[in-house]
Order: C-alpha cells, then structure tokens, then sequence
C-alpha cells in the first residue's frame, strides 16, 4: 500500500506542477490575440535557433577549430540536461530504496546501485566539460 501512496503522491505533484505551470502560460496568452501569438510563437522558435547557432559559432571561436567548438558546445549541453534527468533518476533509486525496499532486500539493493550508477553518471557529465576545456585549452597550444 505504501508503494502505490507514494506513486500516486509522486504523480499528483509533477501533474500538478505541470497544470499549474500551463494554466498560468495559457492565461497569459489569452490576453494577447491569436494572430499576434502565433507569430509571436514562430519568431522564438527563430530567435531559439539563431541562439543556438550564435552559441555553437561562439564556441567554434572560442576553441579555434569546428571540431572542438562543437565537441564543447554538445558537452555544454550535456551537462545542461544531466541536472534534471538526474534528479529524476535520484527520485526513482530512492523510491525502488526506501519504499519499496523495505519489504525487499534484492530490490533495496537494486535501488541502492541505480543511485550510486545516477549519481555517478551525473558527476561525470558535470565535471567532462571541464576536463575537456583544461586539455584542449591547456595542452594544445
């Protein structure tokens, strides 16, 4: 029964949040028209993409070559994206740990090596982009 109240809570907070969050997007694009939105919608896609390609171009700058420009910026983005899928992935191994697990030593103990594989997983992908900068930038020349 604990497993599925804390399924059911975990749920019900990222669909409320989720809710929460459109609702408030979507009275806030009430008040504007439908025409100016729409527009409004397909110039920050454009202006998304001339970001990320004034971003990639920065780096390719940065690093004096395309290759290391791009190696930087996908490592940038990784480590963007790592944080959250990461903290996901705490969230699951301590439920598969704590909850489920303390009727089940083989699933406490598969909790247990998912979280130390996640956090694992995300120091990496923090620490990479730094590795990368002091080697190419330091050692290269």
């Amino acid at each position: 029964m604990k497993k599925v109240i804390a399924f059911v809570s975990i749920f019900l907070i990222i669909f409320c949040t989720i809710t929460i969050y459109n609702t408030t997007n979507a009275s806030q694009e009430e008040t504007n028209n439908t025409l100016t939105s729409s527009t409004t919608a397909s110039t920050s896609l454009v202006e998304l993409k001339d970001k990320a390609l004034s971003s990639l171009e920065d780096y390719k700058r940065e690093y004096g070559d395309d290759t290391y420009g791009f190696a930087a910026y996908a490592l940038n983005i990784i480590r963007i994206y790592s944080i959250p899928f990461g903290f996901i992935g705490i969230v699951i191994a301590a439920i598969y740990r704590y909850v489920i697990g303390i009727r089940r030593l083989d699933v406490q103990d598969k909790g247990f090596g998912v979280l130390v594989a996640i956090i694992t997983v995300m120091v990496i992908c923090q620490v990479l982009p730094l590795i990368f900068a002091i080697v190419v930038k330091g050692w290269r020349g």
